[in-house]
């Protein structure tokens, strides 16, 4: 599964890591282009993308993409 998400502030990436590692399935932040692809769990790494885009989170986990609803801009 995806969400297309659009992050304004720093505390909407840390709810997302959060939930991220409270995920038991893998969870990778995706630029639109594909050219970078960060383990969500990975706060440091969660900087690496360029969050003046929106950026694709990816998981199997369809109750994580359920609790991530509200984070954040929903992007269509």
């Amino acid at each position: 599964m995806v969400s297309k998400k659009k992050f304004n502030y720093i505390n909407e990436l840390q709810d997302l890591q959060r939930l991220a590692v409270e995920c038991p399935c893998d969870v990778g932040l995706h630029s639109e282009d594909g050219s970078m692809i960060i383990d969500a769990k990975s706060y440091i790494g969660m900087y690496a993308l360029d969050f003046n885009q929106p950026i694709l989170v990816v998981s199997e986990d369809e109750s994580f993409h359920e609790k991530i609803k509200n984070i954040g801009e929903n992007v269509e």
